[in-house]
C-alpha cells in the first residue's frame, strides 16, 4: 500500500491505519524531504481510495502534525503508540479488544514488525509479500529503542510492559 520509500530522502517504517486518520513513523533527510514526501504519499493514497471508492475529491485534511523523536525512550513509545493504536483507542472507549492478545492489528506495520517480545500469529509468513514499509535507516530506530525493551503485543490497551 505505501511501498516504504516515497521518495528519495523519506520512508515510510511503520503505519497504523484508523477509521479517520493515519499515524506514520517515517525518517525523512530533512524538513524538506518530509514535507515534500508526506504529500507525495498523500496524493498516491488519495488517488487509491478513490478510485477503489469509485469516487473523487479530498481525502485527507491539508495538514499533519510531525514530531521529531530525539531519544531512544521517546521511539520506543511512538512505536507503541503507532502500532497499538486501535488497541489503545478500543480500551479507552470500553470496547472489548477485536484481536486476539497474540496477534498484531492487521491495519498496521504490527505484523512484519520483529521488535515484539513474542511474535504475532498472524505475522505473514506464508509468502503474503513483503513488508508494506522501508526497513530502518537510523540507529534509533534500528537499535536505540531496544534498550528499553522490545514491545509487548498487548501494551498499547491500557497495559504497561513488565
Amino acid at each position: 500500500m505505501f511501498g516504504g520509500c516515497a521518495r528519495e530522502g523519506f520512508c515510510v517504517v511503520h503505519f497504523c491505519v484508523l477509521s479517520n486518520h493515519v499515524h506514520l513513523i517515517v525518517e525523512a533527510s530533512s524538513a524538506e524531504a518530509l514535507s515534500r514526501g508526506v504529500q507525495g504519499l498523500a496524493i498516491r493514497l488519495a488517488k487509491r481510495l478513490n478510485a477503489r471508492l469509485e469516487r473523487s475529491g479530498p481525502v485527507y485534511a491539508d495538514r499533519y502534525h510531525g514530531r521529531i523523536l530525539r531519544t531512544p525512550l521517546e521511539v520506543r513509545r511512538a512505536l507503541v503508540y503507532v502500532l497499538q493504536n486501535s488497541r489503545s483507542h478500543q480500551a479507552r472507549s470500553g470496547q472489548a479488544d477485536r484481536l486476539p492478545p497474540d496477534a498484531a492489528d492487521p491495519y498496521s506495520s504490527g505484523p512484519w514488525f520483529d521488535g515484539w517480545r513474542t511474535m504475532p500469529c498472524n505475522r505473514p509468513t506464508d509468502g503474503r509479500g513483503p513488508p508494506l514499509t522501508a526497513p530502518a535507516h537510523t540507529w534509533l530506530l534500528r537499535v536505540g529503542w531496544r534498550r528499553h525493551g522490545l514491545l509487548d503485543l498487548t501494551e498499547g490497551a491500557g497495559r504497561r510492559r513488565g
